[in-house]
């Protein structure tokens, strides 16, 4: 069942996200800063759009094709993301 805004804190987003982008890139979630820029520490096409899906299926959201492009870090997409479930 998707996360609502009731249930999805920034914390929890984040974490979330972490995990994502860390098992994507095969490191460890520690590895993974927060305000790194996702491109730069090795995010490919196909793992953004595949983190969309991922996205879309966790929280309940329709998100672009370039979320993680238009929200480069950990950081901006939880804040995108958590915007986005306060909105709905």
């Amino acid at each position: 069942m998707p996360e609502t805004s009731t249930t999805a804190t920034t914390g929890s987003i984040s974490a979330w996200l972490t995990e994502r982008v860390a098992y994507f890139l095969d490191i460890n979630a520690a590895e993974v800063a927060r305000d790194a820029k996702l491109v730069e520490i090795g995010l490919d096409s196909v793992y953004a759009l595949t983190l969309c899906g991922d996205v879309e299926e966790e929280y309940g959201l329709v998100v672009e094709a370039t979320l993680a492009w238009d929200h480069p870090t950990i950081d901006a997409l939880t804040a995108y993301i958590h915007s986005e479930l306060d909105a709905a």
